[in-house]
């Protein structure tokens, strides 16, 4: 079949020109090989070496010679965020905004499957899907629970240890061609044919699916369901979409990866981009039981690291197990330094390493990039051990970063706020609110307030009325103070209870997700009485998990030392040991796991690696590693500055 763009789209002298006018240096045959591939393939890149870069370029070049009004291209990835930056890269060329319309896709796996399948097979049944959102999903079923015909299943439950995740994380599997309910781990807390607790588990679950309140996997059984009772859909799809690329493959799920082998089955270019060495979010091994697992034995490789120099490449390289790779490391000259402490220095180790980033990084690339604090786990668990979290290091963190609740309408309306202030489309940021409005009054409005494609556009309407009142909470309703906020949301609830006649008066009072709170950001957190001796040079750091890094790139990154996933074993004391002359391969598998995120996090920055472990646990490699470049410092020995 001919391609739905030029023969000469992506010939030598077009990738050259582009290449040139973005700014791009494409040293490598590796990246002339998957910038010029027009078949299906896989390419396991490292971390740094730019893949997205690469996928940006290529985009840029189909878009300009794409021939078709009617066949598009599909690109997929996992985030918004990763979604965002294709987009960004494509919106920099003139001929990459016609990828941003009509007729191609460029989203996430799930926004492609709710869009494509999911969606229009829910409508097809006659329901009206209310929301697809796990926490939303949760706190409806916690309701729905409490209701006197689940009084059986309520009690079982509430025997049980987990009975709340039981109860909350009931899904949608397509097993033989129909759809049926199962439960976390893909078993039924009872047997609905024996039990009166099995039965009331799967009505509770129908009941939330008929009401039109969804989890994000129920789309996936939802969408294969779709495929099995209507053969002639994935050829469609196919044709609609002859090329697609997926990006950050090593996270893409059995279930997830199961759908696109039914939809892409033939005659699609699929080409999927990703480093399995990273597939941190999977609870068991990649690669295992599925022919089309990612990367495909003959994949493509793209090696070399331009965002770290040798060292961290060396160290990087020791703990591939996945899939062995020897990374390349042709960035800067990266720092590895060790930093020891003892149990009575745990809370000086993130100020040390302070100290270390702003005397070893210039000061202008740390003002643009910040020294980063990771850990692998962030609060304490049951075990006696210490440290064990990066809450050890940095106590205050879950108070100054905690997570903004998504059921909380003022953290809907910051979020949104953003997008409309960042100049997004602003019919999407509208549409993001209203569905935080729609989550927040969940509690209290029976049934559930209609889609925002559904309100009247009249000002002379409820609805249109209820439009213009979003608009202005995305234009600062939250930044004034409480009596501000409790106005507008009062002006707002009026108007919600004109639309559904239902009394309202008392939501303020009775739902904990409308009341107002402060935005907790670091210009509440004010200057520390280091920073302030220091001067305004001084760049504080910021801390997080390890798994909100991942795709990130650093000027200096510190990995704190923490119990692994069991509570076992210290993932960075463990590391050491294989870095040292350890094998990986043979590692048990908490061990690789454990190594595998220091792996994530030691491949952020340019500049400065720092680990940070106990001192008993690095002194028997401390030598070793020193032999390999790396400088080691202890927590209590004085700093010399410059």
């Amino acid at each position: 079949m001919t391609p739905p763009y030029s023969l000469d789209a992506l010939a030598k002298d077009r990738v050259e020109a582009l290449a040139q006018m973005l700014g791009l240096d494409l040293p490598h045959a590796e990246q002339w090989e998957f910038v010029q591939s027009e078949i299906s393939q896989d390419l396991q890149a490292a971390p740094g070496s730019g893949k997205t870069t690469l996928i940006g370029l290529k985009l840029a070049l189909l878009a300009s010679g794409w021939t078709s009004s009617t066949r598009g291209i599909c690109v997929l990835s996992h985030t918004n965020a990763a979604k965002n930056e294709i987009t960004d890269r494509l919106m920099a060329v003139p001929a990459g905004r016609r990828f941003l319309q009509y007729p191609h896709f460029i989203g996430t796996i799930q926004s492609f499957t709710n869009t494509h399948l999911a969606l229009p097979a829910v409508r097809a049944l006659g329901h009206e899907v209310q929301v697809v959102d796990d926490d939303t999903y949760e706190a409806a079923a916690l309701r729905l629970l409490e209701r006197p015909k689940f009084t059986v299943l309520r009690n079982f439950l509430d025997r049980l240890r987990n009975g709340v995740d039981i109860a909350t994380k009931a899904v949608l599997v397509c097993e033989g061609g129909r759809l049926t309910v199962t439960g976390p781990g893909g078993r039924l807390p009872a047997d609905p044919a024996r039990t009166a607790s099995g039965r009331q588990y799967v009505d509770l679950k129908k009941q939330l699916s008929a009401e039109g309140v969804f989890r994000y996997d129920d789309m996936y059984a939802i969408a294969e369901w779709h495929l099995g009772r209507n053969p002639t859909i994935a050829a469609a799809v196919s044709m609609r979409f002859p090329f697609v690329l997926l990006d950050e493959m090593q996270d893409t799920n059995d279930v997830q990866q199961h759908l696109l082998d039914l939809v892409f089955a033939s005659g699609t270019v699929v080409q999927r981009v990703g480093d399995v060495n990273q597939a941190i979010f999977a609870d068991g091994k990649p690669g295992s039981g599925r022919a089309s697992a990612f990367p495909a034995p003959l994949a493509a490789e793209l090696p070399v690291s331009r965002r770290f120099g040798p060292r961290v490449a060396d160290l990087a390289s020791d703990l591939t197990f996945i899939r062995r790779q020897r990374i390349n490391g042709a960035g800067p000259d990266t720092q590895i330094g060790l930093l020891l402490f003892d149990d009575s220095s745990v809370l000086d180790v993130v100020p040390r390493f302070e100290q270390m980033a702003n005397t070893l990084v210039p000061h202008d690339v740390l003002v643009r990039n910040p020294p980063r604090v990771l850990g692998a786990r962030l609060t304490k668990g049951m075990s006696s051990a210490y440290p064990q979290s990066l809450t050890c290091y940095v106590p205050d963190h879950v108070a100054a970063g905690r997570a903004l609740k998504r059921t909380d309408l003022i953290n809907a309306v910051r979020i949104a706020g953003a997008r409309w202030a960042a100049g997004d489309e602003g019919h999407e940021a509208v549409a993001e609110l209203w569905e935080g409005v729609r989550t927040a009054l969940r509690p209290t409005v029976p049934g559930a307030l209609p889609p925002l494609r559904r309100l009247e556009r009249s000002a002379a309407t409820a609805g249109g009325r209820l439009r213009l009142a979003l608009r202005d909470l995305l234009m600062g309703a939250c930044d004034g103070d409480e009596a501000t906020w409790n106005a507008a949301t009062g002006r707002l609830l009026g108007l919600v209870s004109e639309l559904t006649q239902l009394p309202l008066s008392n939501a303020m009072a009775s739902s904990e997700g409308l009341r107002f709170s402060s935005p907790l950001d670091s210009e509440e957190v004010g200057v520390t009485a280091e920073q302030e001796q220091r001067g305004l040079h001084w760049v504080p750091s910021l801390a997080g998990s390890i798994h909100n890094a991942k795709g990130e790139t650093h000027a200096a990154t510190l990995l704190l030392e923490c119990l692994e996933r069991r509570g076992n074993k210290h993932d960075v004391h463990e590391t050491l040991k294989l870095l040292a002359g350890g094998d990986i391969q043979r590692a048990r598998v908490t061990v690789q796991r454990a190594a595998q995120l220091i792996f994530v996090g030691a491949t952020r920055p340019t500049h400065l690696l720092v680990l940070a472990t106990h001192q008993e646990h690095a002194a028997p490699y401390a030598e070793v590693l020193a032999s390999r470049g790396w400088s080691i410092h202890d927590v209590n020995d004085q700093w010399l500055d410059g």
